[in-house]
């Protein structure tokens, strides 16, 4: 057993750190032992610090709470309750009002995760284990600034990029607000302006969009093996849709029978949409409108693509890790499946395609406060111009 001088209230034993605090001679009565050990169940000094620094206000708080209602105090006439007394200026207990994080974590899952994919629950599920695992499950509003600092510190001694570190942050913050709104508590700030040090200048990790030589070829390939994957990357080289959009089709999203054949984009169950603008109707034209006659026919499913969506979620990672593999000795270095995206951009410009038009039908954003009235361009004018972008 070794006891660190750098810290207080801690020892190691066998490599394990450990709690360890005397218990003062005022307050023995109220316990049957007269020290306090705890296994911090770490062995790493800085998670060991964090953790025996939240132990020790907690029980100072519980310390505080006991020798107030042990002494006549002078107030308590002027209090509705005389039992839960704390001294004045110090910190009350917490309120029970609150959830444990955990219950918090399960109640914003059961209302957010519809439609997610499994890296929004599995996001979820690591940042609150980071948060448990060192200050432990303690009530939402329970935690202080110090300790949400200290776990920041702890997760960059782990490897952690800032990037990440913010991104866990970010998934707590929202998880804790959500509750706060569900439960009508009181708002809770530690998450707010944390520091994680000073913005570091980085190239973005750009997409490239792939040449249109490229395309053809990959074209005809995706004709020539005629399968459930290239179905899916072909409809996707010509229309400019996300992964996930595509992955997400119904056979009855597919109107192949219109007059213009198109497509009806718009949020399922199974399969969320990035945008409200992402809501669209996307012309069925060239290669895009073979691949959705041959999938429409091929699947017996009421999904389009099945081997990549169900009833319980869209697997657009799992899709875009199998496309990409197969692209990837295809494509120019830096190119990926999502290039076509880029790539439709690009060709749509080539042929002077208006920007709100190429807008419309990539789903992306629209500007100005015009583009927000009326119904919209006709379908026959947004197969119009996407037509003369895949003619080029």
């Amino acid at each position: 057993m070794r006891y660190t001088k750098s810290a207080s209230y801690i020892f190691t034993k066998r490599g394990i750190y450990y709690f360890s605090r005397r218990i003062p001679e005022d307050l023995k009565s109220h316990y049957n032992l007269t020290r306090i050990v705890i296994s911090l169940r770490t062995r790493s000094h800085q998670a060991a610090v964090a953790r025996a620094s939240s132990l020790k206000s907690k029980l100072d708080e519980d310390w505080i709470v006991l020798r107030w209602r042990s002494s006549s105090a002078p107030f308590k006439k002027f209090l509705v309750d005389k039992q839960g007394l704390v001294a004045p200026g110090s910190i009350p207990p917490t309120t029970t009002d609150a959830p444990p994080m955990a219950e918090a974590k399960e109640l914003y899952l059961k209302a957010k995760n519809r439609g997610r994919p499994k890296t929004f629950i599995q996001g979820v599920d690591r940042a609150v284990r980071y948060m448990t695992d060192l200050l432990g499950d303690k009530p939402i509003n329970a935690y202080s600034r110090l300790e949400i600092n200290q776990l920041r510190d702890v997760l960059a001694e782990r490897g952690l990029a800032a990037a990440s570190i913010k991104r866990n942050f970010n998934v707590l913050r929202a998880l804790v607000n959500f509750t706060t709104q569900e439960h009508g508590l009181p708002d809770i700030n530690v998450f707010t302006g944390i520091y994680l040090g000073e913005p570091q200048a980085s190239l973005p990790n750009k997409r490239l969009p792939l040449p249109l030589e490229y395309i053809r070829k990959i074209q005809c390939e995706c004709r020539e093996i005629d399968d459930e994957a290239r179905w899916l990357i072909a409809l996707i080289s010509d229309t400019g849709m996300r992964l996930s959009e595509a992955a997400g089709l119904t056979s009855s999203d597919i109107k192949l029978q219109a007059k213009h054949p198109h497509i009806l984009l718009k949020p399922h169950p199974w399969r969320r949409l990035k945008t409200s603008g992402s809501e669209r109707v996307v012309p069925l034209v060239g290669v895009a409108l073979w691949a959705a006659d041959r999938a429409t026919g091929g699947t017996k499913s009421r999904f389009l693509f099945p081997k990549y969506c169900n009833n319980d979620g869209c697997k657009a990672n799992t899709a875009s890790a199998a496309l990409n593999k197969w692209l990837t000795p295809r494509v120019p270095k830096g190119c990926v499946v999502h290039s076509f995206r880029h790539s439709m951009r690009d060709r749509l410009r080539a042929v002077e395609c208006p920007p709100d038009i190429i807008d419309r039908i990539g789903g992306w954003s629209v500007q100005g406060v015009g583009e927000t009235y009326g119904a919209g361009y006709p379908l026959s004018i947004l197969s119009k111009w996407l037509h003369t972008a895949i003619d080029v």
